[in-house]
């Protein structure tokens, strides 16, 4: 594929809030208004592209929140990469990380912009750019802690009619075997059911997790602490459910490390977790040679991270259904058009047909939604006030 140098001339930081349709909860927290920073990145050719940075607002996820991502960018990172020539979005990455520790989600908000840009460009998919060989991708749905298994159920089925090809649990020490137990039981034995711990427990619940064993799960989604890959080991020694492997995955080093423990047997890639797209296929083609399979994780991301997710989950060794819901599972109105949206067979269509992210970004429903913006400049250059 011919290449064409980028020259990042601006980037405007927005930071809007936009409304869930209902309160999401985990083990570790809940969110009911989605803080979300976007970066509108552009192009001295004059071609522009939107990415999004998928921190929360608290640091219970990772240690990255949007206002440590806001500091960062402005900072340290966005300076790097504005008003020289950028070769190919490969060559970003190398950039941001060269004297910064950390921060590889607000380094993935400028990375994966510079890819969702430079398919822009090049009058390209982004699927097409990053490798992707898909034109639709399988989706699965993450349910939030319920108040009761009977709420649980009540979810799940609803999902189930909604055409998802795998639904997962999110559990916690509280809430647990009882419902998942009664999932299983309300779905029947042939769903795809996993379960999805956030790091809630430790290796003493191991006899506990064990009993998730006789409910045929596909895998159970972090169960320990993101820095326990040897107590990952050791509870999948106990397991006869796969461990997925999510906070614990932060780089391909990690994935290798993961791998050469026995600590999991499949990978959740979030490219936002992991630092962006380069790492993100790293992971992916580590995996693969190794016969792992990947599944493309989500954080609440409006259509515009959705986008990035999609073009992601169409590369081949994503052989597990997405947390890739479309735009009404969250939201009452996206910020894109057209809005992302689901086939009766529980599959997202990748707009290969499309250059760029495959979506256009809803500007007066960003504007209308903006907490505030600013915009960071390359030296000389002067932005319209």
């Amino acid at each position: 594929m011919p290449t064409s140098p980028l020259y990042l001339t601006d980037v405007t930081l927005r930071e809007i809030e936009l409304p869930l349709r209902e309160r999401f909860i985990i083990s570790s927290g809940w969110v009911e208004n989605r803080r979300i920073l976007l970066l509108e990145l552009r192009d001295e050719s004059g071609a522009t592209a939107w990415s999004e940075c998928v921190c929360g607002e608290e640091p219970n996820y990772s240690p990255e929140t949007v206002d440590t991502a806001r500091l960062a960018l402005r900072r340290w990172l966005l300076p790097r990469v504005l008003g020289r020539e950028l070769e190919g979005p490969e060559a970003v990455r190398p950039l941001l990380d060269e004297g910064v520790q950390g921060h590889p989600m607000a380094k993935a908000a400028i990375e994966m912009g510079i890819w969702g840009l430079s398919a822009e460009v090049r009058s390209v998919s982004l699927s097409e750019l990053v490798g992707g060989t898909r034109d639709r991708v399988a989706t699965g749905i993450s349910l939030g802690l319920q108040p009761s298994p009977a709420a649980l159920v009540e979810k799940a089925r609803q999902a189930v009619e909604q055409g998802y090809g795998k639904v997962k649990l999110k559990i916690s020490p509280e809430k647990d075997i009882e419902y998942v137990a009664a999932v299983r039981e309300a779905l029947g034995p042939d769903r795809e059911l996993a379960v999805d711990a956030n790091a809630a427990y430790t290796l003493d619940d191991a006899d506990r997790l064990a009993e998730l064993d006789a409910f045929g799960l596909i895998m159970i989604e972090q169960p320990l602490a993101a820095g326990d890959l040897v107590r990952h080991a050791r509870l999948q020694e106990r397991l006869a459910t796969p461990v997925c492997l999510d906070e614990s995955i932060v780089d391909p080093p990690s994935c290798e490390d993961m791998l050469a423990l026995g600590s999991g047997r499949i990978v959740n890639i979030k490219p936002g977790r992991v630092g962006g797209f380069l790492n993100s296929r790293e992971i992916h083609d580590i995996s693969a040679r190794a016969g792992v399979p990947v599944w493309c994780g989500g954080m609440l991301e409006s259509g515009i991270g959705r986008a990035y997710n999609v073009a992601l989950a169409s590369m081949p060794n994503f052989r597990l259904p997405g947390d890739l819901s479309p735009s009404a599972r969250y939201w009452e109105r996206d910020i894109v058009a057209p809005e992302w949206t689901m086939s009766a067979d529980g599959f997202v269509t990748v707009p290969r047909d499309r250059p760029g992210i495959g979506v256009e970004v809803d500007i007066e429903r960003v504007e209308a939604l903006t907490r505030r913006s600013e915009t960071v400049a390359a030296p000389g250059v002067r932005v319209p006030a």
